[in-house]
């Protein structure tokens, strides 16, 4: 992987920095955060709320799934789109909403962006239908989509380059935390009252988490804003689509997600079935995993200092292989132990290909980290349609199976991307001093 950039982030349509301002990825600029110094803290908590409230809004319904589709009499495939519409909604609209934050700042868009999901959160509830329900929630997974890209424009910004990989660990262990307690608590609440009481719950926790992030995060010291430039965005859009490790990247990003959106999606209805036949509260108590995935992310940074970044993808992409297999057994614990593998190979491989993506890009990150969340969502909006589809046709094993040919689709393109590197490396001239 190529080392971080020393360059200030050249936002689209803008022209370039003062060259007596501090660049903000430059490992000398006296502004950025680092781990121990004043602000680092806040921002690490207002952005671990923020990463818990957009994964316990976006993925609310998904272990809510068995019972919305016992009382609203539709498919499991049907009420999949509960999921994949907030994933689909957020995909699409990342990027335009990234190219507001050059010009309103990370911290307004974000904030903004909250506000409207967790207000759409408390509308959820009161869905008459499946079609309203499955509408608010594209609604609300639109609003989301100012966060993700932001956020890790926010972390690129404002925090040392040597620490970036820790600090963007840290907001998706927030992810991993808000899926885990969402559907812990939306299965117990389900179980108690019922679904949409169960959607009432996450949005008011969502509303404390909005809160936290707004008093904690501190004010932005190293963005600049800029004028929009539907022209320069595009051109900017475009240079990193023609990157072939960014592309990688995204690519990779988005398989990784097709597989956790088809297991977590389908997973409710298998073990609410024979042999399990699991209450909605203990379905729910399942997602107590996703600890996994918290540590898993958030030690990302010690796994790509040891192996390496590609190394730290295989370890990844193994862990999540040997999950999918081990989910096949009848046995729940033998299905357990398989999501925990699942879940840490997951989160660690996310953490791994998003930060390298901020670390890569050299100009305009915000878009860049765009197009990785939208196909990182792209991937979970595949993955839980397919996932549901492929569960109603041919069981658990036709969703492990699309899984791991996902799983095939990273190790081919870490493979592809590391003969790809050899290739160039070997092409290189070697300096005179070394002939």
């Amino acid at each position: 992987m190529p080392s971080v950039s020393t360059e200030a982030p050249v936002i689209p349509g803008a022209s370039a920095a003062p060259s007596a301002q501090p660049s903000p990825s430059s490992p000398s600029a006296p502004s950025q955060l680092s781990p121990g110094g004043p602000g680092y803290r806040r921002m690490s908590f207002a952005l671990f709320a923020a990463g818990v409230a957009t994964f316990a809004l976006l993925y609310s319904t998904q272990a809510l799934l068995p019972a919305i589709s016992a009382d609203l009499g539709v498919t499991a495939g049907q009420a999949s789109w509960t999921v994949s519409a907030a994933t689909g909604a957020l995909a699409l609209f990342v990027l335009p909403l990234s190219a507001l934050s050059e010009r309103f700042g990370r911290r307004t868009l974000m904030t903004a962006s909250l506000v409207i999901a967790v207000a759409v959160g408390l509308l959820v509830p009161f869905a008459p239908d499946i079609e309203w329900l499955v509408a608010l929630r594209a609604v609300q997974g639109a609003a989301l989509a100012g966060l993700p890209a932001s956020a890790m424009a926010f972390l690129a910004e404002e925090v040392r380059p040597k620490a970036l990989v820790a600090a963007i660990g840290l907001f998706v262990a927030g992810n991993s935390v808000g899926g885990m307690s969402g559907r812990i608590v939306t299965g117990w609440v389900a179980q108690l009252w019922g679904w949409r009481a169960a959607l009432g719950a996450v949005g008011l926790m969502a509303v404390v988490c909005a809160v936290v992030f707004r008093v904690l995060l501190p004010k932005a010291r190293n963005f600049t804003s800029r004028s929009l430039s539907p022209r320069a965005l595009a051109k900017t859009v475009g240079g990193h689509l023609a990157d072939p490790l960014l592309r990688r990247l995204y690519a990779i990003g988005a398989l990784f997600m097709t597989v956790f959106g088809a297991v977590y999606t389908v997973i409710g209805y298998r073990l609410v079935e024979a042999p399990f036949n699991l209450p909605q509260g203990i379905i729910g108590s399942i997602f107590l995993v996703y600890l996994v995935g918290t540590v898993s992310s958030a030690a990302a940074g010690r796994l790509v200092a040891r192996l390496g970044r590609r190394g730290a993808l295989y370890l990844a992409v193994g862990t999540t292989a040997a999950g999918l297999l081990l989910s096949l057994s009848d046995t729940l614990a033998a299905v357990l132990l398989g999501l925990v593998l699942i879940t840490a190979g997951f989160f660690a491989g996310h953490a791994v290909a998003s930060s390298s993506v901020s670390r890569t890009a050299k100009t305009g990150r915000a878009q860049a980290s765009a197009l990785y969340q939208s196909a990182y969502y792209l991937g979970s909006s595949a993955g839980g349609t397919l996932g549901a589809v492929a569960f109603h046709t041919g069981g658990w094993e036709a969703t492990v199976l699309l899984g791991l040919v996902a799983v095939l689709g990273v190790v081919s393109i870490t493979l592809y991307g590391t003969h790809a590197a050899r290739t160039e490396a070997a092409r290189r001239p070697v300096p005179a001093v070394q002939r």
